[in-house]
């Protein structure tokens, strides 16, 4: 017996590209639903990003079950929805919009997509001292994330360093048990040789923004790295980790794991995490 159609949307500039909908749509048909995914490019539509409330709106009345939201709405979404649960309230920043029959709401599957793929890409891995490089949104809830899992003392680096004394304040104020202190980028090399592992949560690496964020001989064989970028899969930095002799998380994890956990928001049905990690790969080439 067939379900009912679903119909979600991905909103954000130059969404085009991205692999989400083909993965969302593929564990669809694997439970049998009728699951359309449409991208909603803003840059291609030309509607400003303020207008994210009239776009809730006009998806809410075309019968759309839900969107996720990407940059640069993640924020500026939350005073147009009716409720947020604790981790997007938390964060301050919103990537999945349910259509209720009463209420709209907002939810963050970033944080536990992080946390979920770094348990299981770097099981065992020591997380006493972490450095976060990258203190935007991404940054955000992977700082979150970290400190979930266990993480004592998390430095949070970033070029802005008062945005990372922002963000090193709010996740302190959120996990009293640990120190989190902010710090220059000129001080990694004070700070890696100390740390059991770093996160890189900055554009660097990115398909169109080729390179490494750091210098390459701060990496030891006592640190594990992880990086949120997934276009390409193997970053520059991750590659160099390991020539270095670093255990590594490629940004695929998260991708992966958010994903599922919005495809379970949306359908109620628990998606298979592993062919959804599979299809992704295959997709991300």
């Amino acid at each position: 017996m067939a379900s009912n159609p679903y119909l979600v949307g991905l909103v954000g500039q130059g969404v085009g590209p991205s692999l989400t909908p083909a993965l969302h749509m593929a564990e669809g048909r694997a439970h049998g639903l009728d699951y359309l995914y449409r991208t909603i490019d803003l840059n291609v539509i030309g509607v400003a990003p303020e207008r994210i409330g009239e776009i809730l709106e006009w998806a809410r009345a075309l019968g759309y079950d839900a969107l996720n939201v990407t940059h640069p709405c993640k924020q500026l979404v939350i005073p147009h929805l009716d409720d947020l649960d604790d981790a997007a309230a938390a964060l301050g920043a919103v990537n999945t919009v349910i259509f209720g029959a009463d209420k709209t709401v907002g939810y963050n599957t970033d944080a536990p997509g992080f946390a979920t793929g770094f348990a299981e890409g770097l099981p065992g891995a020591d997380v006493a001292n972490v450095v976060l490089l990258g203190a935007g949104g991404a940054g955000a809830a992977v700082g979150h994330a970290l400190l979930d899992l266990g993480v004592e003392h998390l430095a949070v680096v970033d070029l802005d360093v008062d945005r990372a004394a922002v963000l090193a304040h709010d996740l302190a104020g959120r996990h009293p048990n640990a120190r989190v202190d902010a710090s220059a980028f000129d001080k990694l090399s004070v700070l890696l040789p100390g740390s059991d592992g770093i996160v890189h949560c900055t554009p660097t690496g990115m398909a169109d923004h080729p390179g490494i964020p750091f210098d390459a001989a701060l990496l030891h064989p006592g640190l594990w790295v992880a990086d949120i970028v997934y276009r390409p899969l193997n970053t520059a930095l991750l590659a160099a980790a390991r020539t270095a002799g670093c255990r590594t998380l490629d940004g695929g994890h998260m991708a992966v794991h958010q994903a599922t956990t919005a495809f379970e928001l949306i359908t109620g049905i628990t998606p298979d995490a592993d062919r959804m990690s599979r299809h992704f790969r295959t997709l991300a080439g």
